[in-house]
């Protein structure tokens, strides 16, 4: 009788991991994606760690003409996300509450494919890790690199007076 209670309890377990992990993988994600450098995943408010893109009012110069570059870089994300699958690894929370996180899409980080994208800058204030996909966007002027713009944290400061 013992043994068949042991089997019971571990046919039982092993049955309710399965249904587990199976019910987190099929679970549908409802994703809004706020700016260049902010998303809502299932209501939670998740901010890409490391990172800062342009406003979404933001305005950069090419050639005279004006480009709405924070609406570009949150176009390019919306791109980059389309209909896949949204993992991220969480590092703590921000001043306004927000996770902080790295993001991946087919396990390629979002922080990164945006900064090399030349539409988000490596937040050096808070990390380091994302310098070196920034010094290629910026040698290859791609994105704001081959504009004139002011950084994101620039941009606010100016706004706010």
């Amino acid at each position: 009788m013992y043994l068949t209670k042991k089997k019971v309890t571990l046919v039982i377990s092993i049955s309710a991991l399965v249904f587990f992990f199976t019910y987190t993988d099929i679970k549908s994600q409802d994703i809004k994606i706020t700016d260049g450098d902010t998303i809502k995943i299932n209501g939670e408010k998740i901010r890409f760690s490391g990172i800062d893109t342009p406003e979404l009012k933001q305005i950069c110069t090419k050639d005279g003409k004006k480009i709405l570059c924070g609406l570009n870089a949150k176009k390019i994300l919306v791109e980059k996300i389309e209909n896949n699958k949204v993992t991220c690894i969480k590092e703590g929370k921000d001043r306004y509450k927000r996770i902080l996180a790295e993001c991946f899409v087919n396990n390629e980080s979002l922080s990164s494919y945006l900064v090399r994208s030349g539409y988000a800058f490596a937040y050096r204030k808070y990390s380091k890790k994302f310098i070196s996909d920034e010094e290629y966007a910026k040698s290859n002027k791609i994105g704001m690199w081959s504009m004139e713009f002011e950084f994101p944290w620039d941009f606010r400061k100016l706004k706010k007076n």
